[in-house]
């Protein structure tokens, strides 16, 4: 061979290999869609109740808009030519860049989804992401301006409203994502055959439903390297198993300590790993510490109500905890779901003459419905039945229904941006343990979950004539044991303003409050060695929530010091510490036991 045939030697070599690729790519995409074909098969008939609210919202709010819009016709002849004047105004200039090569004037706030320099400076994409900024103002500006609408019409009609304008995001399609573009030409089409193998998977994994991953589960193993603290399964029925964790101390205060966590999510979100849990923190500032993890149910546990968590939960582990220790009283924690219980419970035992609880502390818990906030749209009757129909048909609401609408409280960050990364991109999800437990739900039995939203999401009834629960009729105000309340300045789910209405009507005469910077899961998890998220304080709770905070003292680092020092007055003396299990409770598995790991079929 001579000098002169190596290069079309190379070029042929080169076309060879790239059509060998092409080859593989095109039978692995051929696969891939035979498999993607199966997986939709696999799906379920949808539940339309839940995918949308009834057409009489959508009725009143074009008769409440055409309404205004006969009366006022200058406002709606305003709004078409200031929308189409911008609209030309943005081609014009578009029209101009292409000639002169210059970036267009940026318009309105930064926004992330748009931080490729080619949204900027591309005449093409510009003008996509300018018109998509403009659509999106004028759907703002029609929903704001429907005058005739309730509160809670305008709250839903927001919410579906934002839900379309962050679904047209230019960034969610191929063809105007220039992200997604530019990955597609640099990896030879290969970054699109990886999502699509991406989406496969997720559909496989889920039945056939969408429900976009948001971490790498090969990288976490429950036990191993998430929820990782020493402990033993010391008990079990079929509501919970009760995990003692081995102490880390050579002393311990005497009253044990029992955290409730909520049983929509998983209890190892405080043992996600050794820096940041907040149970190997409790253990290492000397607490005997017991924590519940929940059973998830299958269809066998449809007819477990509230009363079933209180009386075979709540009270259950109370009652073994202080066999195990030998101790009179506990000190109860309760977090989110957990937390509200834990007040049904507590307002129980007042009724009861139990004073098996000395103290309670709350992690983001509501008692007082009485504002829905973002959580609106889902707890209008339309949604409502639409779970109803649900949870009649499989026993359970599933733990995919229950992911999905809060993912949908947050679509930018946890459905769109992830589905763009995994399924345009190509990317691997990232081995992130906070994400990985949110993707580990759990489901819901069906009476229980009708009577949580019934009861007490819509009508309100613990913090207003009180419901009827266990043979009593309950109120918050029946709490009286001391209380400490931890809120999150931005938690969408129990905002602090809610849960600090709730707090000022419990019976407690000694009551303590804080809010913690951050929101639901960071506000909560917070260590103080990471010392990120500062919180406030204010020991007069006599007036509303902006009073309180506008007198409250900010702290800087994190509030479990604070509250360790408000427990510890309430632990009791030092005693020698306390090995997991006893002669009436042996270990029956290492923590975090088998119950956090279970499956059911639904």
């Amino acid at each position: 061979m001579t000098t002169e045939d190596a290069p079309g030697d190379a070029t042929g070599a080169a076309q060879e290999a790239n059509l060998d690729k092409m080859t593989a790519n095109l039978a692995r995409v051929e696969e891939l869609s035979q498999r993607l074909i199966q997986a939709l098969s696999s799906r379920k008939p949808p539940n339309t109740q839940l995918n949308g609210p009834d057409a009489e919202l959508f009725t009143r709010a074009a008769t409440s808009y055409w309404s205004e819009m006969m009366q006022n016709p200058a406002r709606l002849f305003e709004a078409q030519v200031e929308y189409w004047g911008q609209s030309v105004k943005h081609f014009m200039e578009a029209q101009q860049a292409l000639v002169g090569g210059e970036p267009q004037e940026e318009d309105g706030p930064e926004d992330r989804r748009f931080s490729n320099p080619l949204w900027k400076t591309h005449p093409y994409f510009n003008l996509v992401k300018r018109q998509y900024q403009l659509n999106a103002e004028a759907i703002r500006k029609a929903v704001e301006e429907a005058e005739d609408l309730d509160d809670k019409d305008r709250r839903r009609l927001n919410y579906f409203a934002r839900q379309i304008v962050d679904m047209l995001s230019p960034t969610n399609f191929l063809g105007t994502n220039p992200d997604a573009l530019e990955k597609a030409v640099a990896t030879e089409g290969e970054s699109l055959v990886r999502g699509l193998e991406n989406l496969v998977a997720d559909l496989e994994a889920n039945d056939g439903e969408m429900l976009v991953r948001l971490a790498d589960d090969s990288a976490f193993e429950l036990g191993r390297n998430v929820g990782a603290s020493e402990g033993s399964v010391v008990y079990r029925n079929r509501m919970f198993e009760l995990i003692q964790y081995a102490p880390t101390t050579d002393e311990v205060h005497a009253t044990p300590l029992l955290i409730f966590p909520p049983w929509i999510n998983k209890f190892y979100i405080m043992d996600l790993k050794p820096e940041n849990s907040l149970i190997k923190w409790i253990t290492e500032q000397g607490y005997t510490l017991f924590v519940v993890s929940w059973v998830n149910p299958g269809p066998e546990y449809r007819d477990v109500g509230m009363d079933t968590y209180v009386e075979e939960g709540f009270l259950e582990a109370i009652r073994v905890v202080r066999e195990i220790t030998g101790q009179k009283q506990v000190n109860a924690v309760g977090y989110c779901i957990g937390g509200t219980t834990l007040n049904l419970t507590l307002a129980l035992m007042k009724h009861r003459g139990d004073k098996s609880v000395k103290s309670a502390t709350f992690f983001t818990a509501l008692t007082d419905f009485g504002d829905q906030g973002e959580f609106t749209p889902f707890l209008q009757d339309d949604f409502v039945e639409g779970i109803e129909a649900e949870v009649e048909e499989f026993g359970v609401l599933r733990s995919f229904i229950m992911s999905r609408t809060m993912s949908f409280l947050r679509s930018k960050d946890l459905i769109y941006g992830p589905a763009v990364r995994s399924y345009m991109m190509g990317e691997t999800p990232p081995a992130f343990d906070l994400l990985f437990w949110n993707g580990d739900g759990t489901n819901l039995p069906a009476r229980m979950t009708m009577e949580y939203l019934r009861w007490l999401c819509q009508q309100n009834r613990f913090a207003t004539e009180g419901v009827e629960l266990c043979g009593e009729r309950l109120h918050v105000g029946d709490v009286e044991v001391p209380v400490c309340a931890v809120s999150c300045e931005t938690d969408h789910i129990a905002p602090w303003k809610d849960c600090y209405r709730g707090v000022q009507q419990m019976g407690a005469k000694q009551k303590t409050f804080i809010v913690s910077q951050s929101g639901h899961i960071a506000g909560i998890i917070n260590p103080p060695s990471k010392k990120k998220y500062g919180h406030y304080t204010n020991t007069s709770l006599s007036g509303d929530a902006s009073a309180w905070m506008e007198k409250a003292k900010f702290h800087e680092g994190s509030w479990w010091p604070r509250w360790e020092k408000w427990l510890r007055r309430r632990s009791g003396k030092m005693v020698p510490a306390r090995i997991p299990g006893d002669s009436g409770y042996p270990e029956l598995c290492p923590a975090p036991g088998t119950y956090v790991v279970n499956k059911p079929s639904v």
